[in-house]
């Protein structure tokens, strides 16, 4: 029998920075940041928001036109997969870090203020 696994995921946020292009072969990478934010009330009933940054990759040609779309404070809609790495630093460590590779990406090219 064959076992089913999931890896989706799908964001709606603000871009956190302009994305670092980089490329590779005859495609390009970009990389940046995007903010999700919750609101909820705790038991006195104060509202917080909660806001959390994902770390995103997406490459050329992943339903987006340009990359000049994507600009600090855009709402990108994404749906893609968790990818988690590990490095080691200059001092030899071990690191890791997660982030959201994109297979689909819409960017909403008006900004709120």
């Amino acid at each position: 029998m064959e076992t089913m696994s999931l890896n989706r995921v799908e964001l709606k946020g603000r871009v956190g920075q302009d994305p670092k292009i980089t490329r590779t072969g005859n495609s390009s990478l970009a990389r940046f940041s995007l903010a999700t934010s919750e609101i909820y009330k705790d038991r006195s009933g104060n509202l917080h928001e909660e806001t959390t940054w994902h770390n995103v990759a997406v490459w050329a040609g992943r339903n987006i036109e340009d990359f000049e779309l994507i600009r600090k404070g855009a709402t990108v809609w994404l749906i893609g997969r968790i990818r988690n790495s590990k490095y080691t630093n200059a001092d030899g460590e071990e690191r890791f870090f997660a982030e959201v590779v994109a297979s689909r990406l819409s960017v909403n090219r008006e900004t709120e203020s």
